[in-house]
């Protein structure tokens, strides 16, 4: 005998079914009066729509109840669980500050050579770029005019002396002339008191010396005014000699020649032609403004570092030489001179650098990460995350801005953590779990600050 298959109860349900479908085509076909379904079929009918009722509970209703506890669960989950924020540590900022100020470098000693006398270049020994030393010839000037000017100035002294020579001489004949008057009237008074001469006599002979008395003050006052004629003349012959030596043009110090306008047989003009500009640059000073925040802690003897953006990679160390001691009303800085040292000629005056100083802050404020601000109409904020892990937005007072970090006046504490980059999660109140700042390692002084306060 054939082995027969066991049928399932589906294929057996599908079975009842395409009976059930034939019974009721046969029904339809036959007009005879419709014959009540059996108990069978309505069993059938029963476990087919029970079936059915089934497949659509496990198939359908429970994967959706299951979908939406699972949402349920992943949205009661995200509602309590702590956003996770990186926090930095507020701390105070080290005891030196290194400022940088920008600065023009100069020369030590600079100073134009001008012309003291008219006339005309003869020749020139020096042009631009020549290193000269002091009391070098530079150019040689003709001046006619002025050499004249001298010979005449040497006659008036020969002159002035012959005329104090004559002077000298008319007061040695006054006073010899004063000497006989006196011994005359002398006699002519002894004669008269002895009865041998007439009184008119002998006032006559006293009224001759008196004469010869005032003739030698006279002479002498004509000695001194020719004595005084001769230094008179002397100098002006000085004067002019001196103008006549500035027809060789020297080097007033050792140093380099920046300018040259003059070539030979240029005209030049007493005290308004330039002919050189010569600079000393083997030492160079550089003029800095220092912020009145900084003022203080300038002092004389500091050392400073000097940079140059033409020569990356080098610097040049200096020191600081003077202060004005007084701060600019305009500016409110303090005008310093740093000087360094230029042997080797690398720097050049008029060049633009950075001078970096390292000052000392004793009352050190206390700094934050410059992402951590939160600027809000009511003021600067920050997101304090307290010991129980809660958000607290605090208001601050800003001070200096060092870039990366800011300086804080008022409104923390050192030990106080902030939120670094705060979003939208971080809101008053709210539970956050905390992760520190990587933070690198400061060897160096902060940087200058920025030359308005943080915030403004």
């Amino acid at each position: 005998m054939p082995i027969e298959k066991e049928l399932t109860t589906e294929e057996r349900l599908r079975a009842e079914i395409a009976d059930l479908k034939r019974q009721l085509e046969q029904h339809h076909a036959q007009p005879a009066a419709p014959n009540p379904p059996s108990r069978m079929t309505l069993g059938a009918l029963s476990l087919v729509g029970l079936v059915a009722v089934v497949v659509a509970f496990f198939g359908g209703y429970l994967p959706r109840q299951k979908r939406e506890q699972m949402l349920v669960a992943e949205a009661n989950a995200e509602a309590h669980a702590r956003p996770s924020v990186t926090v930095a540590t507020v701390k105070r900022a080290p005891g030196q500050v290194n400022i940088q100020l920008p600065g023009n470098i100069q020369a030590v000693a600079e100073a134009p050579v001008l012309a003291r006398a008219d006339g005309y270049i003869k020749k020139r020994y020096a042009d631009i770029g020549d290193r000269v030393q002091a009391g070098q010839l530079l150019a040689e000037l003709e001046a006619p005019e002025l050499d004249q000017q001298v010979r005449q100035a040497r006659a008036s002294v020969d002159q002035s002396r012959s005329e104090l020579e004559a002077a000298n001489a008319n007061l040695d004949q006054g006073k010899s002339n004063a000497d006989l008057a006196r011994v005359t009237a002398e006699r002519w008074n002894n004669l008269v008191a002895k009865g041998a001469v007439s009184r008119q006599e002998n006032d006559q002979y006293q009224a001759q010396f008196k004469s010869q008395t005032a003739a030698v003050q006279s002479l002498q006052k004509a000695v001194s005014a020719a004595r005084n004629n001769v230094s008179a003349a002397e100098a002006n012959l000085g004067r002019l000699v001196e103008l006549q030596s500035y027809e060789k043009v020297r080097a007033p110090f050792s140093g380099v020649i920046t300018v040259r306008n003059i070539d030979a047989g240029t005209l030049v003009t007493n005290g308004s032609t330039l002919l050189y500009r010569i600079a000393q640059n083997n030492m160079l000073r550089t003029y800095i403004n220092v912020p009145q925040s900084d003022a203080d802690a300038v002092r004389v003897g500091q050392a400073a570092v000097l940079t140059i953006p033409d020569l990356p990679g080098r610097e040049f160390h200096g020191t600081v030489t003077r202060t004005a001691n007084a701060l600019d009303p305009a500016s409110r800085t303090l005008l310093v001179e740093v000087q360094a040292a230029n042997s080797d000629g690398t720097l050049l005056p008029g060049m633009y650098s950075q001078v970096s100083i390292n000052v000392p802050h004793p009352n050190a404020s206390l700094l934050i990460p410059g992402d951590t601000l939160v600027v809000r109409p009511d003021g600067t904020q920050v997101a304090l995350v307290g010991d129980d892990q809660t958000v607290h937005f605090q208001r601050i007072q800003l001070g200096r801005d060092y870039g990366d970090q800011i300086e804080v006046v008022a409104g923390l504490q050192a030990g106080q953590r902030v939120v670094v980059n705060p979003g939208d999660s971080v809101r008053d109140g709210v539970l956050v779990n905390p992760v520190p700042l990587k933070e690198k390692t400061q060897a160096q002084p902060l940087p200058s600050p920025a030359s308005k306060p943080a915030g403004h």
